[in-house]
């Protein structure tokens, strides 16, 4: 069973510091959690009287939501977007395809030959990060976009990474149920690591492996957590 979802200690009316920060991060909380959504307009007023903030900062969070593409913006006002599972399953087949690919060349071809002065980097930087593990947070997601994206362009195909680049962009509204709990974290963190030691030691067949575990281990998350808010939705609409 899946460990309790991401939680702030308060909600923004009862926390110092920035209040759009605070009211964009709980609201993004509750629409990860299935607290908003189903077919009920998002309205202004009413979602500042529940975080207890003027409109300002609420009407802030939500045009950031449009852009995370966890919120759609309609004629008659903002929406929550519903995941798409089949959808994303479809974009995820893609993703491991187009990743795979940047190990399985290096494996076919001895001119084709990992980029050492970007792995470094990359594998000091999630080496600091399990030494000091990020709190949950949707956020997460940028910064294991930025782990595959790098890793891929590491390999030298340029056009392997724009293809990357694009899929994310449209599965990451979903990839954002994978970053809620501490152990999914401190997981990623640790399977990021085990990939990139592998290719910079040159055990590319071990990499190729470890990579297909990784993303398949998080579609399955994903899957199972926005399902999850999918039924919540339904529940809070009945």
């Amino acid at each position: 069973m899946d460990a309790p979802l991401y939680t702030p200690p308060s909600t923004p009316a009862r926390r110092g510091g920035n209040r759009r920060e605070e009211t964009y991060a709980e609201l993004r909380r509750l629409l990860l959690r299935g607290e908003l959504g189903g077919r009920t307009r998002l309205v202004e007023v009413q979602l500042a009287e529940r975080l207890g903030v003027s409109r300002t900062p609420v009407r802030e969070a939500l045009v950031r939501l449009v852009a995370d593409g966890l919120v759609e913006r309609h004629a008659d006002g903002y929406y929550a977007t519903r995941p798409n599972l089949a959808e994303l399953r479809d974009l995820y087949e893609l993703r491991i395809t187009v990743e795979l690919r940047g190990i399985a060349r290096a494996l076919e071809s001895a001119a084709v030959v990992h980029d050492v002065a970007l792995l470094e980097p990359l594998r000091d930087h999630w080496r600091a990060l399990r030494g000091d593990l990020p709190e949950p947070d949707p956020g997460f997601v940028l910064q294991d976009e930025d782990f595959h994206h790098t890793l891929l362009r590491s390999s030298g195909n340029p056009r392997l990474t724009e293809t990357l680049e694009s899929v994310n962009v449209r599965i990451r509204p979903v990839r954002m149920y994978d970053y809620l709990t501490e152990d999914r974290i401190e997981r990623t963190v640790a399977e990021h690591l085990d990939i990139v030691e592998h290719v910079l030691a040159h055990r590319l067949p071990e990499a190729l492996t470890a990579l297909r575990r990784h993303v398949g281990e998080s579609l399955d998350v994903v899957e199972q957590r926005a399902a999850r808010a999918l039924s919540q939705m339904a529940l809070r609409r009945g």
